[in-house]
């Protein structure tokens, strides 16, 4: 075995826990959006954060299509997703679409965003032993490739689950699924149904129910089922797979005669964790304060995050499936949030009592070093709890997609994309109507540093922080900000341009989106270049007292 294949085995390890509570979901539906678009966000995906372009085919009648396992992985070609498991029928004609890991947004403004959950013990599945074919990842992709709307996504994907069964490719874990176009949103919650499961016992080959997010609402998915009861009746608003409430009372997990409702969060989910509630409290206390007596976790002190005794895990009901937010949410509040490291809250490691020390006058104050990110080694020496995660994870890449149904597909989906750690990165719009992308965006082997990797130099950034985290970050967000800043100043400018070519040729407007969409990819990779040059020149430890 080499020494590359060693490191990409011990990479998808490290990924299959960590994942588990790392992605987190933001759904904003266009009544509750700060201009009326449709937002929907995922962060961390999965290990390829490459992404590219793969256009719409035509086939012939009677031709099928692969199955793949391990589409979320690196170490391949790409195009080359992996293991085949098996083939299901091809359509004639696919859509184009964007894929990295998790494939996220087609040309026609349908966007996914995926967020593992966990699901009881009995639940899961071995796949030396399950038959069971369909990974959540793989659907996503035939959903982009084949449908144009959410309810038709969310109906082909429920049709793949069921009869071809849910394959969880994440540490056998259940997923969740926020599915939307440029009018609606909706939530698909998906368990596994257990190795004994068979695809020609005419059984659904999962369990799964799906819920629509109402218009002026807005919800997160933090590695966490959020459904709650379901009303089949109210098909306008939940769907739910035959067999939805009937394995639960089968396998104990639910009595029908206890007179109690039904709660499918409850059903088929274990104990819930406290890197979900965090999560769950930090948006809803952030976004909807007013709604229900959430606990007073906000603090400015750093020992208040130490003090065991007064600290308690919440009942997960008190969180609901969706919320009015107190005011409208835009792209940018979600990059922020997404960015967050629980500033000002019980859970900032960056506000850690190891970070102060006294100054000439004997007064305490935070070290020119303290990071909301204390690496392993870190942790150990200063014994920093690593018990509570921060907001968005340190991951692979994020996305947030903006779905505005007023303006032509090509120009209207906004696919807002980032690579490595939200906190220090750079997010640039990728438009429907683009074909192509940089290839400092298709690039990065883990083993390896490459120059051409947005990657790497987005990483190599990240390091440098450390030298003296406190100014670094400043300088970082100096940088970085206004270049963020332009993306959205030059918008109107954007949506004009397109409309005009689009008189001319769409294939004017493609290209001049792509080209577009390009230059600022490299315009990013640039600005990361150059800020390893600026950091290291500004805050060298040959300055440091050494």
């Amino acid at each position: 075995m080499t020494n590359r294949i060693i490191f990409t085995l011990t990479l998808f390890l490290v990924y299959s826990i960590q994942i588990t509570s790392a992605c987190t979901i933001i759904a904003v539906g266009k009544k509750a959006s700060a201009d009326g678009s449709v937002i929907i966000s995922h962060t961390d995906a999965g290990p390829d954060c490459r992404i590219h372009h793969v256009p719409g085919q035509s086939f012939e009648t009677g031709a099928t299509t692969p199955v793949f396992w391990g589409m979320v992985d690196l170490g391949r070609d790409l195009g080359d997703y992996g293991e085949i498991l098996g083939e299901i029928p091809q359509v004639k004609k696919t859509n184009s679409y964007f894929q990295s890991a998790y494939p996220q947004m087609n040309a026609h403004q349908l966007a996914i965003g995926e967020s593992t959950t966990s699901q009881r013990e009995e639940l899961k599945l071995d796949r030396a032993v399950c038959k069971q074919i369909m990974t959540i990842e793989q659907t996503q992709a035939f959903a982009l490739q084949r449908c144009t709307t959410a309810e038709e996504a969310l109906s082909l994907i429920t049709k793949l689950l069921e009869t071809y069964g849910f394959l969880p490719s994440c540490v056998g874990e259940s997923e969740s699924l926020v599915i939307a176009d440029v009018n609606e949103i909706w939530v698909l919650e998906v368990f596994s149904v257990g190795n004994e499961w068979d695809p020609k016992s005419g059984k659904p080959g999962c369990i799964w129910a799906a819920q629509r997010v109402p218009d002026d609402h807005a919800l997160v998915i933090p590695n966490w089922s959020i459904i709650k009861q379901i009303n089949l009746k109210d098909k306008a608003n939940f769907w739910a797979s035959s067999n939805y409430k009937q394995e639960a009372i089968d396998r104990g997990w639910y009595d029908p005669t206890s007179g109690k409702a039904f709660i499918w969060q409850e059903a088929y989910t274990p104990i819930p964790r406290e890197w979900a509630t965090s999560r769950f409290w930090l948006f809803y206390a952030s976004y909807a304060p007013d709604y229900a007596n959430w606990p007073d976790r906000f603090t400015t002190s750093p020992w208040a995050g130490e003090d065991q005794y007064t600290q308690w895990v919440e009942p997960l009901s008190l969180y609901p499936f969706s919320v009015k937010p107190d005011s409208n949410i835009s792209v940018q509040d979600i990059m922020a949030f997404q960015r967050s490291t629980f500033t000002g809250t019980i859970y900032d490691k960056e506000n850690a009592p190891v970070w102060y020390i006294p100054n000439e006058k004997g007064e305490l104050v935070k070290s020119a070093i303290a990071t909301p990110f204390p690496t392993k080694d870190m942790r150990e020496v200063l014994k920093i709890n690593k018990r509570r995660n921060v907001a968005r994870a340190r991951g692979e890449y994020g996305m947030i997609t903006q779905l505005r149904g007023w303006l032509p597909n090509e120009v209207g989906g906004i696919y807002w994309f980032y690579v490595d750690n939200a906190y220090t990165s750079a997010y640039v719009p990728i438009y429907s109507g683009v074909t192509d992308v940089a290839e400092c965006y298709k690039t990065y082997d883990p083993a390896e540093f490459q120059e051409n990797s947005i990657r790497w130099c987005v990483d190599f950034v990240d390091n440098l922080l450390y030298l003296k985290w406190q100014d670094a970050a400043n300088t970082l967000r100096e940088r970085r900000d206004p270049l963020e800043a332009s993306f959205f100043n030059e918008q109107a400018d954007v949506d004009k341009k397109v409309i005009e070519l689009l008189k001319e040729s769409p294939e004017k407007a493609s290209e001049y989106l792509t080209n577009l969409t390009i230059e600022r990819m490299n315009s990013t990779h640039k600005l990361f270049q150059d800020l390893r040059f600026e950091l290291i020149s500004k805050y060298t430890n040959n300055k440091q007292g050494i």
